[in-house]
């Protein structure tokens, strides 16, 4: 018996153990908040003289609840276009006017009716200008609750506006959207929920005012003068009525604010149907050619080029300026980054707006709270027909209903491809466009966007760090680093012949490696190596051959040893050591008997016109 008695209370103490004491610290709030409330219907629920029966009880009531109204609404109109500016600006300017927007909570309410004197008193110019109406008035009331309630709508607000992706005003300005247009229908309605809850909590503050109320504007009553007026002159029971209607306010609105109906009495939207589909007329190509000097912060973006091809791919690592030269080439930077031409167009000084762009931004590009269907459309310049052909052709008929969150990865991505095309753009810009999809998805997007290229003639300009992504959908390849262009060509001259060991890294060139130039060849790693073409001084150098090019033959002129041979499915990479280096062999399946056991020594063959050789690495970083 004791030890079952043990074992219970062991359990007993582990199910304890387990529950978080965050949870008690936040019910010691819960009880602190509740009992007062509770104690107070209690005796509200028990007493026979509760107030109700005051004269001036419902007049007060009547006029908190219309100046609070009239106060959320001047608010609302004036704060939310505030909020938005503060959210968007990083100026000195913006800190100012964010810290003087705050002042109003850090001062006592009696101290902002004190300020509000000064301004609207009844000497004041603005006073004497009214006559005195903006005291002791509604209008006094409104403008003492407006005062100390505006803050809770503006920071609200500005928080909700600071938690859009930047991405999405950029993608609907590329699809045509002026940036009052943005606002209206996409900022607005993103940060919708923020913006309520703000302006909840701003009727809130403004009918529950007193402070400032009383100095302002005693008369007439609002329901916490009122409350007090009678606490001085008849106690507790006559107040019981004016706090009970204030209760009940909060309440009803706090349970308003929270209310969704029932999933089957909401208004389901309307199933789209599809208007017909017609073929999007043949795109011209629209080279580009650009001289871009752009400062983001400490970095400096210095870029120019004239693309022969109207497929041109940006290759480079991270923090290379990729997609800051693809804004650059929108024109969501603005002008002054320096000469864009699409084909035979300057386009420099036109808006981002009116450049007839599509734009396909990293992370899938789509807006909350819209269908497929709304994606595909949202853009000025969007054909219904096209629409209808390109969600077809992705694939994507079926989805046109449904939201964001409802799509898979690669859906969302064909829906976002679609939206960019439905327009018939001069340029498709897409910026690391697959990157956060799985392999298998990735590749055959990548498919499917060449056959579209080659299909419909998109001219396109393509951001990516992956050098085979950039050869599929590139005729031209364009190699960034630290801001710079670092080498440029087609896409087999590049691949072919990389200016720098930088280069043949981003190119996903394994062997890259040092060496000493000698007579006719290198010596790497005690090996020489019989190169074909010129040579750069003798001294240090840098090369490379690309792992393909490393075959086993038992006739092979350089010996290895084998280390390690690994499976990846389309070939075996095999790590050999050549002299003192490591060496990677990519060796087709069907070859894998000439390969030797691991440790096991062997010999391998180096076309000499395979070899790259550099007379040094660059300076610049990678």
């Amino acid at each position: 018996m004791t030890l079952v008695r043990a074992v219970a209370g062991s359990n007993r103490a582990s199910g304890t153990a387990r529950r978080s004491p965050l949870a008690w610290l936040g019910a010691l709030l819960v009880i602190y908040l509740g009992v007062p409330i509770v104690a107070f219907l209690l005796r509200l629920a028990g007493s026979h003289d509760r107030g109700f029966g005051e004269s001036g009880l419902w007049a007060a009531a009547r006029t908190s609840a219309v100046a609070a109204t009239v106060s959320m609404a001047i608010v609302v109109v004036l704060g939310v276009p505030l909020a938005h500016w503060l959210a968007r600006s990083r100026t000195p300017l913006t800190r100012v006017v964010g810290v003087l927007v705050q002042l109003p909570l850090a001062l006592p309410p009696v101290m902002s009716g004190i300020v509000l004197i000064y301004l609207v008193g009844p000497y004041t110019w603005l006073g004497s200008l009214t006559g005195g109406r903006l005291t002791e008035s509604t209008a006094g009331v409104v403008i003492a609750q407006t005062f100390v309630a505006a803050p809770f709508l503006v920071i609200s607000a500005r928080s909700a506006f600071e938690s859009i992706d930047p991405a999405l005003d950029d993608l609907a300005a590329t699809l045509g959207h002026r940036p009052l247009a943005r606002f209206w229908r996409v900022d607005l309605r993103v940060a919708a929920r923020g913006i309520r809850a703000g302006a909840l909590m701003t009727w809130l503050r403004a009918l529950g005012e007193y402070g400032a109320t009383v100095l302002l504007a005693y008369h007439p009553y609002t329901l916490p003068v009122f409350t007090y007026v009678q606490f001085s002159s008849s106690g507790i029971p006559t107040t019981q009525a004016p706090t009970a209607l204030a209760l009940g306010a909060a309440a009803i609105l706090l349970l308003m604010a929270g209310f969704r109906l029932p999933a089957r009495l909401r208004r389901r939207p309307a199933v789209v149907t599809l208007p017909p589909a017609h073929h999007p007329a043949e795109s011209q190509p629209e080279p580009v050619g650009f001289t871009v000097d752009a400062r983001v912060g400490e970095f400096h973006l210095q870029a120019t080029h004239h693309a022969d091809s109207h497929r041109i791919a940006v290759l480079g690592a991270s923090g290379a300026g990729k997609s800051l030269l693809l804004r650059s080439l929108a024109g969501l930077l603005g002008p002054g980054v320096g000469t864009v031409t699409y084909g035979d167009t300057d386009v420099s000084a036109v808006p981002v707006e009116r450049r007839r762009l599509g734009y396909v931004p990293q992370n899938h590009g789509l807006f909350p709270g819209r269908t497929a269907w709304q994606q595909t459309t949202f853009g000025i310049h969007a054909d219904p027909g096209a629409a209808s052909w390109w969600l077809d052709t992705l694939g994507i008929a079926g989805l046109v209903d449904r939201r964001p969150e409802q799509l898979s990865g690669g859906q969302r991505q064909r829906v976002s491809l679609a939206a960019a095309l439905a327009g018939q753009p001069r340029l498709v810009l897409l910026d690391e466009p697959f990157s956060a999809l799985d392999t298998p998805v990735r590749q055959e997007l990548a498919a499917e966007l060449r056959r579209l290229q080659r299909e419909s003639g998109l001219s396109t300009v393509l951001v990516t760090h992956d050098p085979q992504e950039a050869a599929l959908l590139a005729d031209e390849l364009l190699v960034l680093a630290d801001g710079r262009i670092v080498q440029s060509g087609s896409v087999a001259e590049v691949f072919g012949a990389p200016a720098t060991p930088q280069v043949a890294r981003l190119l996903g060139i394994a062997n890259v490696l040092p060496a000493q130039v000698t007579d006719g060849g290198i010596d790497a790693g005690g090996v020489n190596i019989t190169v074909s073409g010129a040579l750069p001084a003798a001294g240090e150098a840098m090369w490379c051959v690309r792992p393909e090019d490393v075959r086993f033959a038992t006739d092979g002129a350089y010996p290895v040893r084998v280390h390690d041979i690994a499976d990846v499915g389309s070939h075996l990479a095999v790590d050999v050591a050549l002299g003192s280096l490591r060496l990677r062999a990519n060796v087709a399946r069907a070859s894998a008997c000439d390969i030797p056991d691991v440790g096991r020594d062997g010999r391998v063959e180096i076309d000499p016109a395979a070899v790259t050789v550099w007379c040094q690495e660059p300076a610049v970083g990678h």
